[in-house]
Formats: C-alpha cells, structure tokens, sequence
C-alpha cells in the first residue's frame, strides 16, 4: 500500500476517523494502532508478520531481561540473544545469497568447484527499520537509558506503527514510546501543519522523484551509448530522485503521525545545501545516521580516542552503514568512497566546522564561497550516488571513466527541459525554507490565502499532471 496512492489515502482516512472517535480510551486506541499497522504491513506480504510479531515480542521479553538481571554478565547474555537473533534473520534474508555467491567466487578461484545452494529469498519489507527499531530498545535498556515497558501492545505499537515501518524514520523508543503511552489531543493546527508536510512529501515524490527516475533509469540503463555531458545529466538526475523520494516517504511518514498527534524524528534537513560531506551526513537519513553514531561509533570510542582510532571507527561506520543498504560492493563502496572524501575534514579537525545556515548577516564574498561549498560538496555526493544506483562496481566504474573521458563538456543528448525547470523552481523553494523543517513550513503564515491556496492547488494540479511515471519507493528494498 503505497503512500501516493488512492489506497493508501481510503485506508487512512478511515483509520483517521476510527483513531479519533476512540480519544477517550487510550488503551484501545493503541490496540487500534497496532492491528491497523499489522493490516498495512500485511497488505505487502502477510505471510512476514509472523516475522514481525516474533522480532517485537523477542526484544520485549529480553528488554525485560537485561532490566531484571542484577549481574551484568547475564545482561550482556540476554543483549547478545537479542542482537544475535535479530541480526540472524536480518542476516539470512538479506545477505545470504550475497555471502554464499561470495563464497563460491572465492572458492573456484583456490581450484575447486563449489556447490553452494543459492535461495530464491523475499526481502521482508521493513525488516531493517524495525529491526532497528527493537535493537535501539534493548540497546538503551542495557546503558540504563531507558526501562522496558509492561504493556506489550504500547511495545509492539512503537516498533510497527504504520507511517514509518517500512522505511522509518528509525525510531527511538525514549522519543516515540512516551508519546504513545499518553493521551493524544487534535488540535487542528498541528493536523493543518501536517497536512502541508504531507503535500510537500507528495510533491517530492511524484513530481520531482518519479520524474526523474524516468530519465535516470534511461540513461544509467544505456549509459555506453551516450556523453559524458549525459551521464552527468543522469547522475544528476538520479541525485533528486533518491533525495525526492526518501526525503517526500519520510514528510508524508512524519505528516501523516502529525494528523494521529504524534511528533516523529526529523529525518532530513536539506543535506544538498550542505558545505561539506560531514555536514551532509548530519542532514541526510538522520535517523540512521544518529543510529550508527549513537550505537557504533561511541560504543568503538567515537572521537574520544586517538586520531587513528577516530579515522578507524568513521571507516567501520560508513562501511557498515553502505553495506546496511543492500548485499552488494557497490554499496560497500560508497559507503568507502564517503568515507574517503570524510577523512580530510576528520583529520584537519573540520567536521564539526558547518553546523547551522547562519546566512543572515554574510558577506557577498562569504556567501560566494559557501555557494561553491555547495556546488563541489553537491557533486562528489552526486559522483558516489553512481555506485549506489549502479548495479555492479564494474558498471560503476565504467559509468563514472565515460562520464569524465567520453565527452564531458559536449551539449547533452538527454535534456528533458520542463523536468530540469521543475527542478529549479524546487530547489528555490527548499532554499527559502531552509530554516524550517520542510519548505512549506510557514510558507503561507504571512501571505493572503488566495495566494496561498492558489499555490496548494497548483501543487495538486502538478500531482495529476506528473503522476503518470509512479516508481517503487527506493528505500523499500532496504
């Protein structure tokens, strides 16, 4: 049940209508959240709930394990069940194949011919969202950061709520369990502010997003038949599509919470405006990204430890963090290539240097030199997208050797203009709204609400007109 569908639309406004009638009794309107979530999860494949039910019980019971051990071995004992299972099935359905394939390349290369079985496996959708949902759990229970909850059904509700199960944000239970554990008020401007986030999050997503996955695929899919000047085009392209796509799933996720009265973390923060890698990295995927600081970096020493062993835990975490997102190199390779171009502002103690816009007061000269900040930051993030949409580092390699050496400065031979215009009038409109939690924010607090909803009716009527190229969301097969 995709979020930009009729569907998807029907299901929530009944579940919206049933969720509020429900407000004077918290406990069944939790059980309501739950049995909806399982409903949506298993209107993608019924047959992983049991999955699902078994990893939310499994990091419920052992939370409440690690609390109720008073020795510190038998907690770490019941930490390892927890991780050890979770990241097991994590592990079967989603690198099996990956390793076995591995395995037997590396094998015939000693001499011998291995016969390895390979498994037709389904991905569970969600599976690394809400595995990382308990894990968190369990992790915060451990470093008595958090006691676990009586209540199996607030529990299960966290790790399965609907908006964000299949491609997050990643949540904490400190942050969302609270929430879902008192009583929920609507307040009509919170459900207004939500709705603008919703309509925002559909325009990243079908205007912008499936758009230009059209010409992405295109081009990345013949990419020994055209220019360098087109290949840069269809990484660009594909940039705005992996950018309008995650970042349009989690406005709608974080909208469509706002309508239920819950608060959501914030998962982008308009990374392509970013002056440097590091600062990319703190405005993309957010969620995952504090995820990895919080539950490997710290834990390896984070950047309390020598020079070396900080360039050490940056390399693991992005590493880990490529090979998060698929059983492929070309993952694992960009995530070595971020940590590459990471290093230099690690080792000139730099990372830390851009943290906040702060473009009020800035010179014309200062705000040149961010500008180019941004064009180079922009296009070495582009160039590592290549190996993240390519489907081998073979490939990749040769996409980004043409890209370079096979006509770079010669007149693309893709160049669809309305797309490219779509792009700009967007990439304005985030710029204004920059210093807001998405573009739209406050974009009518001061305007006369015929311009306002003018501009509301213009995005629908851009919806209907650009919906016809409607593509997967990119992070469901994660």
């Amino acid at each position: 049940m995709l979020f930009n569908t009729f569907n998807f639309g029907g299901f929530f406004i009944i579940v919206f209508a049933i969720y509020w009638a429900l407000n004077n009794n918290l406990k069944l309107q939790n059980i309501f959240i739950l049995i909806c979530s399982y409903f949506f999860y298993g209107c993608w494949d019924y047959r992983f709930l049991f999955l699902l039910i078994f990893s939310t019980y499994l990091d419920y019971f052992t939370g409440k394990k690690i609390y109720a051990s008073s020795a510190k071995k038998h907690k770490k004992i019941w930490l390892i069940i927890s991780v050890g299972i979770n990241l097991g099935f994590l592990g079967f359905f989603k690198y099996y194949n990956f390793f076995a394939g591995e395995a037997a390349t590396f094998i015939s290369l000693l001499g011998f011919k291995p016969n390895i079985w390979s498994l037709k496996i389904i991905l569970p959708v969600g599976i690394s969202f809400y595995t990382f949902h308990g894990l968190s759990y369990v992790f915060d229970i451990y470093n008595n950061k958090f006691k676990p909850r009586e209540s199996f059904f607030d529990y299960a509700a966290f790790v399965s709520f609907f908006p964000l199960l299949v491609a997050g944000p990643i949540e904490r239970a400190s942050h969302l369990l609270p929430q879902i554990e008192k009583k929920r008020i609507f307040r009509y401007s919170n459900a207004v502010y939500g709705l603008r986030q919703i309509l925002w999050g559909l325009f990243k997503k079908v205007v912008i997003a499936d758009n230009c996955a059209s010409y992405a695929n295109f081009i990345f899919n013949d990419y020994n038949h055209f220019n360098g000047a087109t290949l840069l085009l269809g990484a660009f392209f594909f940039a705005f599509q992996i950018y309008g796509d995650f970042s349009g799933y989690s406005d709608i996720a974080i909208g469509t919470a706002r309508l239920l009265g819950f608060d959501l973390l914030k998962n982008f923060s308009y990374p392509y405006f970013s002056r440097d890698i590091a600062e990319f990295w703190r405005r993309w995927h957010i969620s995952l990204s504090s995820w990895f600081r919080d539950y490997l970096y710290i834990p390896l020493g984070g950047s309390k430890v020598s020079k070396l062993k900080q360039v050490r835990n940056t390399f693991i975490v992005f590493l880990v963090s490529g090979f998060w997102h698929g059983a492929n190199w070309t993952f694992i390779f960009w995530g070595l290539l971020n940590a590459i171009y990471f290093l230099p502002l690690l080792l000139a103690g730099r990372n830390r240097n851009n943290l906040n816009f702060n473009d009020g007061n800035m010179s014309f000269k200062n705000s040149l030199i961010n500008f180019g900040k941004i064009l180079v930051t922009f296009f070495l993030t582009t160039i590592a997208w290549i190996f993240f949409r390519s489907p081998t580092l073979k490939s990749a390699f040769d996409y980004t050797y043409r890209l370079f050496f096979k006509g770079l400065f010669r007149k693309p031979t893709v160049f669809p203009f309305d797309i490219f215009i779509l792009i700009v009038l967007f990439i304005i409109l985030e710029w204004f709204g920059k210093n807001d939690d998405f573009a739209l924010a406050r974009w009518g607090e001061k305007r006369h609400p015929i311009i306002r909803y003018s501009f509301y009716y213009l995005i629908i009527i851009a919806l209907f007109i650009y919906s016809g190229k409607s593509q997967q969301f990119i992070y469901f097969q994660f």
